[in-house]
């Protein structure tokens, strides 16, 4: 039997750059690394210095026809632009190249709809297509004649829905509702987390900066870690328990990005606000990313945009094992930060010292009989807080105790 591999689509990424010609490099870069994600071969990288972009056609004029020549010198399959095109530049774009045109959007839409694992997840990615789908019906819009196969057809853009806004539209008010009922869910799942007192720590970072494989380490789990944008999407919860015997909960967010696209920060915005629930946030950063600046600005911007704000947080530098001597790792807008590499075990010990020590801070002083009667609230204590001193007394268990703030209606 002879096995036939589906040939990558062979693409040239192109890019508008202002005056920020390096910021605009490393974004190609990043979008070249977007697309190995999805499966396709980057043939090369087109840049054009201009102050904006064309407003119908992305790229001006003279650019267009040089790219033309290229994509037909190269064979190419397609263009993947590092910015979301208008309706109008996407059209008039495939129409004077004659060949499939993409952006960074549809591109991400693209590997979340390829990594979406649960229903949840599924659900999230489709609504966020047939939005952005949605806003592109217009003319010709976007029809799976002109896009063909491959990158961005995954997903519900396989089905005859593409072309008919009426059916679009049903088709997300079911998803909106059947997306309502998954946030209900997740809603009784943090609230009983709340009620039994369990700190979450919620793990978020850039996209690649190895926030998986730190989970794994940290709680011995088997979540996927790959080098590669994008890996987990769905978020993971995971127990973990502390030097002092505190157990908390870790959980993982999906990965942010520089021009994450507004439809897919909507549809997974009970995903990410797990970070706004938690009681200390934990940023994962790559040390070793030359980039790394620019996405720690962009981790804390999706925060705000999420108004994930007045959170204790611990900035672990991670993959520092591979990191240059000569960068500065500072983080002006973390409570604490450390120097770990989840691949090799550095820091690790000092980063849960220092998750245990937020955690302390943000402890209550309590000081109680607790009657015999009520001994389950005892145990919750010993559990959940840090026993100072434990007598039994006549009239019942005499605790002196740092507990959660949770705990108010014990003092």
């Amino acid at each position: 039997m002879i096995e036939t591999k589906e040939r990558p689509e062979k693409v040239i990424l192109v890019a508008v750059s202002d005056k920020d010609a390096d910021s605009a490099i490393l974004s190609l870069q990043e979008l070249e690394a977007l697309a190995d994600t999805a499966g396709a071969e980057v043939l090369e990288l087109f840049l054009q210095s201009r102050e904006h972009p064309h407003p119908g056609t992305y790229l001006g004029s003279g650019k267009l026809e040089e790219l033309k020549e290229r994509i037909q010198e190269l064979d190419a399959d397609g263009v993947i632009c590092d910015d979301e095109l208008t309706p109008a530049q996407m059209r008039n774009m495939t129409d004077i190249l004659n060949t499939k045109v993409m952006d960074r959007t549809l591109l991400i839409l693209d590997i979340f709809a390829a990594r979406a694992a649960t229903k949840e997840g599924r659900i999230q990615v489709e609504l966020a297509q047939l939005r952005y789908r949605a806003t592109r019906l217009t003319g010709k819009g976007i029809s799976l004649s002109r896009l063909g196969g491959g990158i961005g057809t995954r997903g519900p853009g396989e089905s005859k829905l593409e072309t008919d806004r009426r059916g679009i539209h049903k088709r997300i008010s079911v998803l909106k509702a059947e997306l309502e009922d998954v946030v209900q869910h997740r809603m009784t799942q943090r609230s009983q987390r709340m009620r039994n007192a369990v700190p979450v720590i919620s793990v978020v970072g850039y996209t690649n900066a190895g926030k998986s494989t730190l989970l794994n380490v940290l709680t011995g789990s088997d979540i996927l870690a790959e080098d590669k944008l994008f890996a987990t999407l769905d978020p993971t919860t995971r127990k973990l328990i502390l030097p002092g015997s505190e157990e908390v909960l870790l959980t993982d967010t999906v990965g942010f990005i520089e021009k994450l696209p507004h439809d897919l920060i909507d549809a997974f915005k009970s995903t990410l606000e797990e970070a706004k629930y938690a009681d200390i946030l934990l940023h994962v950063v790559d040390a070793s990313d030359p980039g790394m600046r620019a996405h720690m600005d962009t981790v804390y911007r999706t925060l705000r945009e999420l108004q994930v704000e007045d959170k204790p947080i611990l900035t672990a530098f991670n993959k520092c094992d591979l990191k240059q001597e000569d960068v500065l790792l500072y983080d002006g807008q973390a409570d604490e930060a450390v120097r770990i590499s989840a691949l090799t075990g550095q820091g690790l010990d000092r980063l849960q010292e220092v998750l245990q020590d937020l955690l302390q801070r943000q402890k209550v002083y309590l000081d109680r009989v607790i009657p015999y009667a009520q001994a389950g609230e005892a145990a919750r204590v010993r559990k959940y807080g840090t026993v100072l001193e434990e007598s039994y007394e006549d009239g019942g268990i005499h605790i002196r105790a740092y507990v959660p703030k949770s705990f108010t209606d014990m003092k």
